[in-house]
C-alpha cells in the first residue's frame, strides 16, 4: 500500500480546483516556458494527475503543441481527467497511465519535456520522495512540483485554539505510516535539498490556498477544508474532541456569517533542465 493509493473523492479535487488554480505560481510557469520546445509538441507527465486539474491550469499557460501524460493509481479519477482535457491555443493531446508514482522507473518518464505534480509530495515519505525525484528527474528536463503543503495555517479572526490544531495536524502530515513517516510539512525543504544535490537550479514560491466567502472556492470550500483540517488533528491527538468541537461550532458560525478567511500554506517548486539539454 502507498500513500498514492489512497482514494481521493472527485468531489474534493473538483471543489478545491478553482482554489489551486487561483494558488499556483505563474511566475514560475513564465520561467518554465523559456526551457520547453518552441517548434515542437512539448511532452509533459503528470505524477498523481488524478482528475487533471494541473493540465487545466498549466496547458492554457504553457500554449503551443502539447502532449500530457497522465499518470494515477485511480483509473477512475483518469477517465475523469480524459472528459474534461486541458485547452490550449495549440493542439494538446491527453494519454493516461495506471500507475503507483511512488514506483515509477526512470524509463517511464523517457522523452518527457517537463516533469509536473501538484499536491503530491507531502504524501510520500523520503524513501518514496527520492525515488520519485530519481525518475523524474532522469529525463534531463525540468521539473514543476507545486502546492505542497508548508503548515502555514494562518485563520481570521483568531482564536486560541488555531495553534493548538496546527502543530496537531501538521503532526498528523507527518505521521508513521506502514510505509514509514509521511514527510508533510518538510516536503519541500526535502524535495529542494535533493534536487540541489542532483545539480539542478530550483526556485521556489509561495502559493498559498486563499479561503474565504469571497475567494475561489468560497465558503463550502473554506467549511470543507476546515472540517477535514480539524479532524485530521483530532485523529492526531483525540484529547482535543471536546475543545476541537467547540471550537467547529464557532467557526461554522463565522463561515455562514461571512467573516472567516483562512490562508494554508503551500510552495511550488521549479528545478531547471539538466545543463547539458
Amino acid at each position: 500500500m502507498t500513500a498514492l493509493r489512497t482514494r481521493v473523492a472527485p468531489s474534493w479535487l473538483r471543489l478545491r480546483e478553482p482554489a489551486d488554480a487561483a494558488a499556483r505560481s505563474v511566475e514560475l510557469v513564465e520561467r518554465l516556458r523559456g526551457w520547453l520546445p518552441s517548434d515542437a509538441v512539448a511532452v509533459v507527465h503528470d505524477l498523481g494527475s488524478g482528475d487533471g486539474s494541473l493540465g487545466r491550469w498549466l496547458a492554457p499557460l504553457l500554449g503551443g503543441r502539447q502532449r500530457w501524460v497522465l499518470h494515477d493509481i485511480d483509473a477512475d479519477l483518469l477517465t475523469l481527467a480524459e472528459e474534461r482535457p486541458p485547452i490550449a491555443d495549440g493542439p494538446v493531446e491527453v494519454s493516461t497511465r495506471v500507475d503507483d508514482v511512488a514506483a515509477l522507473d526512470a524509463g517511464a518518464l523517457a522523452g518527457a519535456d517537463l516533469v509536473a505534480t501538484s499536491a503530491l509530495l507531502d504524501l510520500l515519505t523520503a524513501d518514496e520522495l527520492e525515488g520519485l525525484l530519481g525518475a523524474a528527474l532522469a529525463p534531463g528536463c525540468p521539473l514543476l512540483l507545486a502546492l505542497s503543503v508548508t503548515g502555514r495555517v494562518r485563520l481570521a479572526p483568531d482564536d486560541p485554539l488555531d495553534a493548538v490544531l496546527a502543530v496537531a495536524f501538521d503532526d498528523h502530515q507527518r505521521r508513521v505510516s506502514p510505509r514509514g513517516p509521511l514527510l508533510g510539512p518538510d516536503a519541500p525543504t526535502r524535495a529542494t535539498a535533493l534536487l540541489e544535490a542532483a545539480g539542478r537550479e530550483v526556485h521556489v514560491t509561495p502559493s498559498p490556498w486563499r479561503l474565504g466567502p469571497d475567494e475561489p472556492g468560497g465558503s463550502a470550500l473554506l467549511l470543507a477544508w476546515l472540517e477535514g483540517w480539524v479532524g485530521a488533528a483530532v485523529e492526531h491527538e483525540p484529547g482535543l474532541a471536546r475543545q476541537a468541537a467547540a471550537y467547529l461550532t464557532r467557526r461554522r458560525t463565522e463561515t455562514a456569517q461571512g467573516r472567516l478567511r483562512a490562508s494554508v500554506g503551500h510552495a511550488d517548486l521549479l528545478a531547471g533542465p539538466r545543463e547539458e539539454r
